[in-house]
């Protein structure tokens, strides 16, 4: 038996991907089955350690990213996946999986179109509240579409509402738990104050670290801070930081952080009272199962089409509050921080709202229907 993973771009495609294959490998052992080969054909391999550790084969796919905007490079981008198509052609055909798995992104649409030509069945999954462009293609050659967010479903053809599931949003199984015993001494954070997680995404903010940066003298005056500033922007944002808190005696309590690793991200997001982040599909999951209060602050629809429809969606729910880009500044991001965390009914009523947002076993619940599509299609 072979499963192939495909999706493109970010790591809101590629982690849920990881989830997904970790759960197959829980099921596999429980019911003593044959442990089906997995492959992941994308453009790049985004996190070769946990392919690697998750037994996973990586096979490089071009493709081409289409911009939102008129532009020259659109038409070499066009190209791109027209030779990715060829390429997944020939990839497919020699391997035959019994079932591809698609995360969307532009990655996956070579790998998508070829499997259809072959008649391979595929499955795809929507993590945001308005699907993207690649999952919306992808959907009238589809054996099943899961989706994360109740909404997603009318945005896809009418023929094909049949095969839509709401399963939830695929966490990898490490980040579904927190680790609060023992995070504050191993993160080096000061007792008896709150603590504020800040969150950019994978390749961290410059708007974000901007607004954080320019708040923190009046943050660190009652709260830790714990930054995820992304590999990119730490030496910039440490020397900022350094000026900027020059004349602070509560320097010490601001704590950045490159990249966090799963045990970092576990301890951080256990003893967070508040999380700032982004609104990516995933690291709003991951919140809503952390149960933590948060402030969101999604890329502008220009950029990102996703972010914001994600972002209203959960808060929603009352477990977070929305602060727009174009709105941002460090007095009213510091204000909202402060307001939160020292509001211990309105964290109540914020967690209350993270409830059932959902699913934790959702991995394993696309795992079960991934295999079963494969079983069948291998016998």
């Amino acid at each position: 038996m072979k499963i192939v993973f495909t999706g493109g771009g970010t790591g809101g495609h590629f982690y849920p991907v990881i989830a997904i294959a970790e759960a197959i490998h829980d099921i596999v052992r429980e019911r003593r089955l044959v442990m089906p080969q997995l492959y992941f054909l994308a453009p790049e391999p985004l996190d070769q350690k946990a392919l690697f550790e998750n037994s996973i084969v990586y096979v490089k796919v071009p493709a081409g990213k289409i911009r939102r905007y008129i532009s020259l490079q659109n038409l070499m981008s066009g190209f791109t996946t027209l030779v990715g198509f060829f390429s997944a052609l020939s990839i497919l055909f020699r391997l035959y999986p019994d079932v591809i798995v698609s995360k969307g992104g532009y990655g996956s649409i070579p790998n998508v179109l070829a499997a259809w030509i072959l008649r391979i069945p595929i499955v795809i999954h929507e993590s945001d509240a308005k699907p993207g462009r690649a999952n919306l293609l992808a959907a009238r050659f589809a054996t099943k579409i899961a989706i994360s967010f109740e909404s997603a479903a009318a945005y896809f053809p009418e023929n094909t509402r049949g095969k839509i599931a709401r399963t939830g949003i695929p966490v990898r199984k490490a980040l579904t738990r927190v680790e609060s015993e023992g995070a504050r001494q191993y993160l080096g954070l000061e007792t008896g104050i709150p603590t504020i997680l800040i969150l950019g995404g994978s390749q961290g903010s410059i708007k974000i670290n901007e607004s954080i940066l320019f708040s923190l003298p009046d943050i660190v005056s009652f709260a830790n801070v714990i930054h995820q500033t992304g590999l990119a922007h730490f030496k910039s944002v440490g020397s900022i930081a350094k000026v900027v808190l020059a004349g602070s005696s509560h320097a010490d309590r601001y704590h950045p952080f490159n990249y966090f690793s799963e045990i970092s991200l576990q301890r951080a997001a256990g003893i967070a009272d508040v999380v700032v982040s982004r609104a990516g599909s995933g690291a709003i999951a991951e919140i809503a199962l952390w149960k933590k209060p948060a402030i969101l602050i999604p890329i502008p629809e220009s950029v990102s089409h996703d972010q914001r429809t994600n972002a209203y969606a959960y808060a929603r729910t009352g477990a977070a509050i929305v602060l727009e880009e174009g709105n941002l500044t460090p007095h009213i991001l510091g204000s909202e921080i402060r307001r939160i965390a020292s509001d211990p009914e309105l964290g109540k009523r914020m967690v209350a709202g993270a409830a059932g947002f959902t699913d934790p076993d959702a991995a394993r619940i696309l795992a079960e229907a991934v295999l079963a599509i494969a079983l069948a299609h291998d016998s």
